[in-house]
């Protein structure tokens, strides 16, 4: 009687390597594609190196178990589970900068001065839309702080249109967050002359 033999190596820790790999090849190649289009020189290059250099591993894992369909599968589900990370990461990182658009068509004078107290820069014109006259409010602010503009839109006029966009390069930093009174900075930095 034969005995068989169950090989965990190949159906089980290799498939799964290749699995784990892609997850971190993909989500870092992620990254670097935002941080590129966001203009970060010098961290875009370091995470394409690392990128690269696990997918080399994980491929060479393929070409040396080419008759293992597992490996196929595990790389392909590793590749899918790698963008979705990718994209969480990125997330919640909140790293740049975004144009927020609102138009209102009712007074936006509470929510104007909502936003300018909160310490995010604001621009806003008076403009005709196609049911009457509106109010077009520009800001610009972290991402990070995206969430506690957009808090401000839906709590002073919940049925306001906007839009957010990616802003690749902005020349001065109006978003700063309003000073509590009775605080201290814990750190001061100046630019050297």
């Amino acid at each position: 009687m034969t005995l068989i033999v169950f090989d965990w190596q190949t159906w089980v820790l290799i498939p799964l390597f290749i699995f784990v790999a892609r997850i971190f090849d993909v989500s870092i190649g992620t990254l670097r594609i935002i941080l590129v289009n966001r203009g970060y020189k010098t961290l875009a290059p370091i995470l394409g190196f690392v990128e690269v250099f696990i997918w080399v591993i994980a491929i060479s894992k393929i070409m040396e178990n080419l008759d293992n369909w597992i490996n196929y599968i595990f790389y392909a589900a590793g590749f899918a589970t790698g963008n979705f990370v990718g994209m969480y990461i990125e997330e919640k990182l909140a790293i740049g900068k975004v144009g927020v658009r609102i138009v209102t068509k009712r007074g936006a004078d509470k929510l104007i001065k909502s936003i300018a107290d909160n310490g995010f820069g604001i621009t806003y014109i008076d403009a005709q839309g196609k049911y009457g006259d509106v109010h077009v409010i520009y800001s610009t602010c972290k991402r990070k702080r995206l969430h506690q503009l957009l808090a401000l839109v839906h709590e002073y006029n919940p049925k306001a249109f906007y839009t957010i966009e990616d802003i690749r390069f902005a020349n001065q930093n109006y978003d700063t967050p309003a000073k509590i009174p009775g605080t201290k900075r814990l750190f001061s930095f100046r630019k050297g002359k």
